[in-house]
């Protein structure tokens, strides 16, 4: 498995058992935040289209200044989702061991992990294991729709939870279907309630990866605010009066001071966001 540094349209590959060379590339600049991006099932790095990686490497292209990696896990979730879900854990514990090293001479409160579907669980794993190998914990998880089949309480498999960074925000987007119904982070939010189904998908895989699509539109610079949420006190009271009226944005800008259950909307088709400013065009840094 390999650390896959990107750099407009090149990608650098380092193995994960040398990390200190993705630090001597002279294309990572230390002084910036390292964000560390894992797909989900039957996705790598090597394949021509991996959806949730480019629409978020894009964004974070955009906005510039910071060291966008991928993991590139091989064959390890390129096999039966059932296997695919079992090596999660594993991995996590090989990529923990690589950041455990990395970390010795990179703040890791610099480092924001982000995963889609078992890239989400990979990322708790790591965050699990990062701490009782280092002493250590990772200041933000994002978890991307995290994966639902196998990761449940009639298995051994734990997959992410609330106490894998000290910051795990969650974005459900295709709830009870390939992703998780249950909150698992500090912050669940239920975009569209608990709809299996976002406005302008009507397959569970567009579902899915639209929890991506919302990630990413966050991140471009000025639209920090388009999807703005509010809190509600558990799953039975979204979508109704009990909700508070304050609004939180959920995504890129996401306060590190907030926890719970919250609810938002979002449009059909991009831009998805309901607060988006009209005609807003984002100022790309290249």
């Amino acid at each position: 498995m390999n650390y896959v540094l990107k750099i407009k349209d090149q990608s650098i590959a380092v193995p994960l058992s040398e990390p200190l060379k993705l630090l001597s590339l002279k294309e990572f600049d230390s002084k910036f935040p390292l964000v560390i991006m894992i797909t989900g099932w039957t996705t790598n790095t090597n394949k021509p289209i991996n959806h949730a990686l480019d629409v978020i490497y894009a964004a974070y292209r955009c906005r510039g200044h910071v060291n966008f990696v991928s993991i590139d896990t091989g064959r390890f979730i390129d096999t039966l989702y059932t296997w695919s879900a079992v090596n999660t854990e594993e991995i996590g514990k090989i990529i923990a061991d690589s950041l455990k090293d990395l970390i010795k001479r990179y703040p890791v409160e610099k480092i924001h992990l982000i995963g889609h579907s078992l890239g989400a669980h990979i990322g708790g794993s790591i965050g699990q294991n990062l701490k009782i190998k280092s002493g250590k914990t990772l200041p933000r998880i994002t978890a991307l729709d995290p994966a639902n089949p196998c990761f449940n309480s009639e298995t051994d498999l734990k997959g992410l939870t609330r106490y894998d960074a000290k910051l795990v925000d969650v974005i459900h987007t295709n709830p009870g279907g390939l992703g998780k119904r249950d909150p698992i982070g500090a912050v669940d939010f239920y975009v569209n309630g608990l709809f299996p189904h976002p406005p302008g998908c009507f397959t569970m895989i567009c579902a899915h990866l639209r929890a991506a699509d919302f990630y990413a539109e966050s991140v471009y610079p000025g639209n920090e605010r388009n999807f703005l949420s509010i809190e509600c006190g558990a799953l039975l009271t979204l979508n109704t009066h009990y909700c508070s009226k304050n609004e939180y944005p959920m995504g890129y800008a996401l306060p590190q001071n907030i926890g719970g259950i919250f609810y938002l909307n979002t449009n059909e088709e991009s831009p998805y966001g309901m607060n988006v400013t009209k005609d807003f065009k984002p100022v790309c840094i290249e």
